[in-house]
């Protein structure tokens, strides 16, 4: 079993010959458990990414029923549509292991960069709604488009942020008590 330190990079782990079976058991529940514990914060990763491209896609079929012949909301929705894949397509590319010691960085500015992403496009639906947003005021022709967009902004908040908050947490030192 190949183990790994924080920061992904593989650690070679010496277990001498005395180990006894004990010893030896307590080392693959830890590494298990490590596993484990990584896999499920790969998991709200992925589903956080793929939420993020869920925003996209609803913005794209939004603007190519909806909204292509509003001047800058058009716009805006397809740029928003770029954004989502391009965080969403990174969130999901391996780019810890890619781009080495800036890995950590990058998956952080990409977590943020979704956030952001799908935070602002909801307060942006919401503005839109109640006032003109760029000469535009939301009509709300497309209620189960509304709707969908709105539960995918939330998802991604969620989901991006609890992992953001957990790579956060990972890096507190706890001192005892």
């Amino acid at each position: 079993m190949q183990a790994f330190d924080r920061r992904n990079r593989p650690v070679a782990r010496a277990v001498s010959a005395a180990a006894t079976p004990g010893e030896l058991r307590l080392l693959r529940a830890v590494e298990r458990y490590d596993q484990g514990r990584r896999a499920l914060w790969w998991a709200v990763r992925a589903l956080g990414a793929l939420s993020l491209l869920a925003v996209g896609a609803i913005h794209l079929h939004e603007y190519f029923f909806l909204y292509s012949t509003i001047p800058t909301i058009g716009t805006l929705f397809v740029l928003n549509f770029a954004g989502a894949t391009a965080l969403g397509l990174g969130l999901l590319a391996p780019v810890e292991r890619l781009l080495g010691r800036w890995g950590g960085v990058s998956v952080a500015l990409l977590t943020l960069g979704g956030i952001g992403l799908a935070a602002s496009s909801f307060v942006f639906l919401l503005i839109s709604e109640r006032t003109p947003l760029f000469g535009f005021q939301e009509p709300g022709y497309d209620p189960p488009g509304l709707m969908a967009s709105r539960v995918a902004e939330l998802i991604t908040v969620g989901l991006l942020g609890v992992f953001l908050l957990s790579r956060v947490a990972r890096r507190i030192r706890v001192g005892r008590w």
